[in-house]
C-alpha cells in the first residue's frame, strides 16, 4: 500500500490529544517528525493521528481486527490487516525509522519473535506494555488469591487477550536476550506521571503501572 501522510485538522489535533493514552503521548515525544512509522496493532488509529499531528509522520498502521482497519481507512489512515506474530517477516529490513507496539506485545502468541522482527523493521523500536511487577498487582494476589485486574489490566482471567504478562524487569532480560540496546526506559506510575530517572530497576518495577521502552540494535 502506498504511504499517506495525514493531514490533521487543527480541531482534530485537540481532540487527539485529550483523549490519548499517557503512554501514546510519550511514544510520541520519543518519535523524531518527519519520520517513516510502522504502528503495530494500530487499533482505531489514534497513535497514527496523535503522530501526524504533533510530528507530520509518514505513518503506516497494521492491525488484526478489519473493524479495527475499517475505522482508520475511514479517517485517511494508511492501514492494513495484519497479525504481529505471522505477517511482520514480509516487511523489510530497516523499511521503517521506528516500529512501535503499545499494549500489545503481551497479547502475541511469540513477543521474543515479535520484538525481533521490530528491530529488524524499524532503525528503533518503541514498546510500551503494563507493568504485572506494579505493588498493586503483587497485592491484589498475594492477599485476594484472584489474577488481578487493574486499569491496565482490566479482563478477567479468562477472557483476557493478554497471553504473556511480563513486568518491566521480565522485559528488560528480554531485550538482554534479544541484543537490543535500550536508549530509553520510562515507568509511569498509577496518575501516568514518569517516575524519576535516578530511580532504581527494582523500584521502577514496584511503583509502575506501565512502560514503554525505546530500542534500537
Amino acid at each position: 500500500m502506498a504511504a499517506m501522510n495525514v493531514n490533521v485538522p487543527p480541531h482534530a489535533v485537540r481532540t487527539v490529544n485529550d483523549t490519548a493514552r499517557v503512554d501514546l503521548l510519550l511514544i510520541a515525544e520519543m518519535v523524531t517528525p518527519g519520520s517513516r512509522v510502522l504502528d503495530v496493532g494500530c487499533g482505531d488509529g489514534t497513535l497514527l493521528r496523535l503522530l501526524a499531528a504533533r510530528k507530520g509522520v509518514d505513518g503506516r498502521g497494521i492491525e488484526l481486527s478489519q473493524a479495527g482497519v475499517n475505522n482508520c481507512v475511514a479517517k485517511g489512515l494508511s492501514v492494513i490487516q495484519g497479525d504481529a506474530d505471522t505477517d511482520l517477516v514480509y516487511y523489510p529490513d530497516l523499511a521503517f525509522d521506528y516500529a512501535i507496539l503499545s499494549q500489545t506485545i503481551q497479547a502475541t502468541y511469540s513477543p521474543r519473535h515479535v520484538l525481533e522482527q521490530l528491530l529488524r523493521i524499524g532503525r528503533r523500536a518503541i514498546v510500551s506494555f503494563p507493568n504485572f511487577g506494579h505493588w498493586r498487582v503483587r497485592t491484589k494476589l498475594l492477599f485476594g488469591g484472584h489474577m488481578p485486574r487493574t486499569e491496565y489490566l482490566p479482563d478477567r482471567w479468562y477472557d483476557t487477550p493478554n497471553i504473556h504478562l511480563c513486568t518491566i524487569n521480565d522485559f528488560t532480560d528480554l531485550c538482554r536476550d534479544v541484543g537490543a540496546r535500550i536508549e530509553r526506559a520510562v515507568a509511569l506510575n498509577a496518575h501516568g506521571r514518569k517516575l524519576g530517572v535516578s530511580m532504581p530497576l527494582f523500584a521502577q518495577n514496584l511503583f509502575g503501572e506501565q512502560a514503554v521502552f525505546l530500542l534500537s540494535r
